[in-house]
């Protein structure tokens, strides 16, 4: 009898410990976005430091890539564009050089359409699109140094050869919800969700079947034009219809051509899908700057990588099907 007590009392604090486990999750914004998170299958208080940090991870990293503003104690990319003189070393935090570099290696992997150096250039078309009346002219344009190998990079140290300003955006969002991600699965959780505006990352998942997420329809957000079917992948999407303005009937976005320095509209939106969100990302914004018969078959031509493209036919990689939802 005492041992089918203690079987009991048990069985009880095991029912009762795996009650305790659930979601939780949280909402906030960082890196212009709205992001949120939610962690399964843990208790309240591992839940909470988990989210804690995450939200701690973005606002840091927010901090280190923020163009616009400056912080107390921070040698961020506001400082290095407009305080930093040229040809002056400066020792900068190692994860705001891990993002760098990152940029660095990306260029050549891109031919050059991710170019990180780009920010003079992205500056001007700022200018023009918030005033929404005109389009810059190319000789404004070609005035701005866009040159990468004006970076000097090494041992944590930075220093620009010129008057270059970064502009981190083509992956930093992407970049650092890897990072967010690796922390969660370092920590023992595997079933996350993290929804970055149009970056979604995604662990194992938390119920029979795999993740649903659906992929918007450009210019009619509320409309939901594919689902797919996921689990530990990051799902990315790239349009010109998240930021941009219209002359003369013509769309105008803020994903510039390194090559051009003009805005390009092969498709409306392309997604990719893989494993790595800082790569998602750097893809995304690789794909829409290239004709999609040129997307497609770099696309086809890569391991662990499928895309889908909405322009006035919706166009898919090879292995895309896997991904859709039956």
């Amino acid at each position: 009898m005492k041992k089918l007590f203690v079987i009991i009392v048990f069985l009880l604090l095991f029912l009762t410990s795996c009650t305790n486990k659930r979601m939780y999750k949280d909402g906030f914004i960082y890196m212009d976005t709205y992001i949120e998170i939610k962690v399964y299958d843990v208790d309240k208080k591992e839940g909470e430091k988990l989210l804690s940090n995450a939200k701690k991870m973005y606002k840091e990293y927010h901090e280190l890539v923020d163009r616009y503003n400056s912080y107390d104690g921070v040698i961020n990319l506001y400082y290095l564009n407009n305080e930093l003189e040229e040809n002056k070393e400066v020792e900068i935090d190692s994860r705001l050089f891990s993002l760098i570099d990152y940029g660095i290696t990306m260029y050549d992997k891109t031919e050059g359409y991710v170019n990180i150096a780009l920010g003079n250039v992205i500056d001007v078309w700022k200018e023009y699109r918030e005033e929404g009346k005109k389009v810059p002219k190319t000789y404004e344009l070609m005035d701005k140094n866009i040159n990468i190998k004006d970076i000097y990079l090494k041992d944590n140290i930075f220093m620009k050869k010129s008057d270059i300003k970064l502009d981190l955006g083509a992956y930093a969002k992407g970049y650092v919800t890897e990072k967010v991600a690796e922390y969660f699965e370092e920590n023992g959780c595997n079933k996350y969700l993290i929804n970055a505006g149009g970056n979604v990352k995604v662990g194992e998942s938390y119920k029979i079947g795999k993740y649903s997420v659906g992929l918007e329809e450009p210019f009619n957000t509320s409309n939901i034009y594919k689902t797919v079917s996921v689990e530990n992948v990051s799902i990315v999407t790239s349009g010109s219809y998240q930021r941009y303005y219209e002359v003369n009937g013509k769309n105008y976005n803020h994903i510039i051509n390194p090559k051009t320095l003009f805005p390009e509209n092969f498709t409306k939106s392309v997604t990719v899908i893989t494993k790595d969100s800082g790569y998602a990302d750097i893809l995304s914004t690789y794909l829409f700057l290239l004709p999609i018969e040129d997307g497609l078959e770099l696309v086809n031509n890569l391991d662990g990588v499928e895309a889908i493209w909405y322009s006035d036919e919706i166009y898919y990689s090879e292995g895309f099907n896997l991904y859709e939802q039956v």
